[in-house]
């Protein structure tokens, strides 16, 4: 039975000043079936706290979202065994929190994917590191600005065979390759159950349009989500989706029934 999810950063943000002590107050407006933690790098001295409210929370965080700049700094190169020491923080508050799945971004920033075989290399390191706190590594198909993720990610399979992802809609979108998704050139992808997790966003804008790169509810773009879910449902995966779309505005409110609209329209499709 598939899962529904509500990332935490659709409601916690810098107009709300991050503030996680939200999440006791929103959790029961939220009809998702649970959450997918979004780590952010101002929480790293307030683990503790941060670790202890999510637990009493009683809540489900099935997936957790690791903290975006890792992928960034280890395609710099900059002090790796540092990097992979804040890693690990992630993957010990992932296992806390009793999420199964861990979202890396493995390239980020605005060097993305240039230094791609440094990222490539450590890729190992990482996922020994998440399979020792019992986590499924998941490589997102983030935005590239050398080369394309789908690419990124053929090269990760012939690297790595047993390397698992998550599919953003709109960041495949940007790229115009969400068709690709449909294509017997990557039908392995679900043949082989390598995407473990699915990022629910629609995407306004065109091929490499930076300037609409935006986290948009479904209907609120250009994604034909009910071509897409038709074939994501007869490739018979049933886990877990979560929805990012940005649900705050510029004072920091949340709108609770467009997130709302959203889970039931991945039920109708999926569940």
């Amino acid at each position: 039975m598939c899962k529904v999810l509500c990332s935490t950063g659709a409601l916690i943000g810098r107009p709300n000043n991050r503030d996680f002590y939200l999440l006791g107050s929103l959790k029961d407006k939220l009809c998702c079936d649970g959450f997918e933690f979004m780590m952010y790098s101002t929480w790293y001295e307030k683990i503790g706290e941060l670790s202890a409210f999510l637990k009493s929370l009683e809540v489900s965080f099935p997936v957790m979202h690791c903290e975006k700049h890792i992928g960034e700094k280890i395609s710099l190169s900059q002090n790796v065994a540092d990097t992979l020491r804040l890693f690990e923080i992630n993957c010990r508050l992932a296992n806390n929190i009793g999420a199964q799945k861990l979202v890396l971004h493995l390239w980020d920033g605005l060097t993305s994917d240039r230094n791609f075989e440094n990222n490539l290399m450590n890729y190992p390191k990482l996922l020994c590191i998440a399979k020792s706190y019992s986590l499924d590594l998941l490589i997102e198909n983030v935005v590239c600005n050398y080369k394309d993720p789908m690419l990124r990610w053929k090269q990760l399979v012939n690297e790595y065979s047993d390397v698992h992802f998550v599919f953003d809609t709109k960041m495949a979108a940007f790229h115009n390759q969400l068709d690709l998704l449909y294509s017997e050139e990557f039908s392995y992808l679900y043949k082989n159950n390598c995407i473990r997790h699915y990022h629910i966003n629609d995407y306004s804008g065109g091929y490499l349009d930076w300037a609409n790169l935006k986290t948009l509810p479904i209907g609120m773009g250009n994604i034909e989500f009910d071509e897409f879910f038709v074939f994501i449902k007869k490739t018979g995966y049933s886990d877990t989706f979560t929805i990012e779309s940005t649900a705050f505005d510029q004072n920091g409110n949340i709108d609770i029934l467009m997130l709302n609209k959203q889970f039931d329209y991945i039920r109708k499709s999926m569940c």
